[in-house]
């Protein structure tokens, strides 16, 4: 069910994208989209997993297998480059230039992932790292053949170190951005009372709940968008095994949507700054950060 969740959210994300789409977009809309498509390549492959399994050619179950874990280490990085560019959107955002930016993160996104498997296929004549396997079933004794990587230690060691090194990343970027945006809102709300005067209090508290539900929305979004949700796979064992589980995918499954809506929320913005500028003739800054 969440993988075709994913699925649906992902498409949408394309087709918003293609019809979306501005020149003179934030650079953060490239991101988002590259971060769907990497969650759009990693649950095609998975579902190709047990297809790949049954096929007596052994190539193919290496391609599916290689593939799929390509697709997990883009989604991983891409993750860490939302709360990157995030992070010089909110915090760093004088004196800051990038020569060719986005061609520096699209080959950190879809190149270190494609090095590490590069690597791994090339080790192949003292190892076979991709192929099938056997999955069995944590309740009962039951089996399951997937394309996937046949060598545990070094699923844990190499995907579980890189994600935990994001995870910590990407939790610290979370932090610093959702307190920045709390001082933010703190310093709005208290302009806004001086602003106010005379004004009633229900006005007030009904602006301040407002504002609650608006911060506490925006932190969840980043939550999802960041990829910190994954970080529930760490407790996937033992007797909470099951509803850790559920949680993981209801929660990851509204990461597309989230990216969905944060795509037509920033391409309302930007048509609203093109008709300011047509009305005005003057250019709009929207921010000090310069991207190449």
């Amino acid at each position: 069910m969440s993988n075709n969740q994913f699925d649906r959210n992902d498409c949408c994300i394309f087709f918003s994208y293609h019809f979306l789409r501005n020149h003179r977009m934030d650079y953060s809309i490239s991101i988002h989209v590259s971060l769907s498509g990497a969650l759009f390549l990693l649950n095609t492959t998975f579902l190709l997993t047990e297809w790949g399994a049954k096929i007596e050619l052994d190539w193919v179950c290496v391609f599916v297998a290689a593939l799929m874990h390509y697709s997990l280490l883009c989604c991983f990085t891409w993750m860490a480059i939302e709360a990157l560019h995030l992070y010089l959107l909110l915090i760093k955002v004088f004196n800051t230039y990038f020569k060719h930016y986005m061609i520096k993160l699209s080959l950190a996104g879809w190149g270190i992932p494609g090095i590490i498997v590069a690597v791994s296929l090339g080790m192949r004549d003292l190892k076979q790292f991709y192929g099938l396997t056997e999955m069995t079933m944590a309740d009962t004794n039951k089996t399951n053949a997937i394309c996937w990587i046949t060598d545990d230690s070094y699923f844990y060691s190499l995907n579980l170190v890189y994600f935990t090194l994001i995870f910590i990343f990407n939790s610290g970027m979370l932090l610093t951005v959702a307190s920045n945006i709390c001082k933010m809102k703190q310093v709005s709300q208290v302009s806004s009372k001086l602003g106010q005067g005379t004004k009633g209090k229900t006005v007030r508290d009904s602006q301040r709940v407002r504002e609650t539900c608006r911060r506490c929305l925006t932190v969840m979004g980043l939550t999802c968008l960041m990829g910190t949700t994954w970080g529930l796979a760490f407790l996937g064992s033992g007797y909470v095994n099951l509803p850790i589980l559920y949680l993981f995918c209801i929660l990851n499954s509204t990461q597309g949507f989230f990216i969905f809506l944060w795509i037509c929320l920033s391409a309302k913005k930007q048509r609203k700054r093109d008709m300011e500028d047509r009305l005005t003739s003057t250019p709009a800054k929207s921010s000090a950060v310069k991207f190449d």
